[in-house]
């Protein structure tokens, strides 16, 4: 047996057995990504979390929320009005499941 110390090889093997597990991973993968989207896209155009939630016409509070990697509820219309506003373009892909 080889061993490893890349992290996501050993999660893949602790949790290749336990779909539930699985899918909550890959939930909050999802979340945790859309965080870090918004996160570099704010802090690239040189905008503070206030100052990116006035443009879009919400307050401060829920541009922290949805900075969160834990939160769970980001919203396409939220986040094409953050990609407008920073003048990027929202791309939502679907792919096989390997």
């Amino acid at each position: 047996m080889i061993k490893t110390n890349n992290a996501i090889k050993i999660l893949d093997k602790m949790t290749s057995k336990d779909t539930e597990l699985e899918t909550i991973i890959a939930e909050e993968s999802i979340n945790a990504e859309v965080a870090q989207l918004i996160y570099a896209a704010r802090t690239k155009a040189g905008l503070t979390q206030k100052e990116l939630a006035e443009l879009i016409g919400t307050k401060q509070p829920v541009i922290a929320r949805l900075e969160d990697a834990n939160y769970e509820r980001h919203s396409l219309s939220t986040l094409q009005k953050i990609a407008e506003v920073l003048n990027q373009k929202l791309v939502i892909d679907m792919i096989p499941i390997i």
